[in-house]
């Protein structure tokens, strides 16, 4: 029975380190969105030409980006609670993960409204040009 204990050892010690990983990867999905959204925000900033700044597009860019992160952050979640849970471990994960889900889900709904914003903004400058 000691080579189970030791497998067992092992497998918590990967998933602390794939959890770590995770977890990594999150925050810098939240960095690498806030840099490239900066740079998004600047470039667009600089050609508006007197039209009003396209705050939604900038939104949609970073919203991109901190749902690929709730992602991450809730597979580092459930794989932390697989190796030996308590009860208390699953309802924090159940909590997390409800909460978690939630946001992703208003995320992605406030996401796709802005793009179809962005999609009808560039149909009604296409037309206006198309008038001209």
């Amino acid at each position: 029975m000691a080579w189970l204990e030791s497998i067992e050892t092992l497998l918590e010690d990967i998933v602390l380190v794939v959890t770590f990983c995770l977890e990594a990867i999150s925050v810098l999905c939240v960095v690498a969105g806030l840099f490239e959204t900066a740079r998004l925000a600047f470039t667009l900033n600089r050609h508006r030409r007197g039209k009003e700044f396209p705050f939604n597009q900038v939104r949609l860019r970073f919203g991109t980006w901190l749902a690929l992160a709730l992602e991450f952050q809730l597979g580092a979640d459930i794989l932390a609670t697989t190796v030996a849970p308590t009860t208390q471990d699953l309802i924090k994960l159940g909590v997390i993960a409800v909460i978690r889900t939630f946001l992703n889900y208003f995320l992605d709904r406030e996401m796709a409204s802005e793009l179809a914003l962005v999609k009808e903004q560039k149909t009604l400058d296409k037309d206006a040009i198309k008038g001209r």
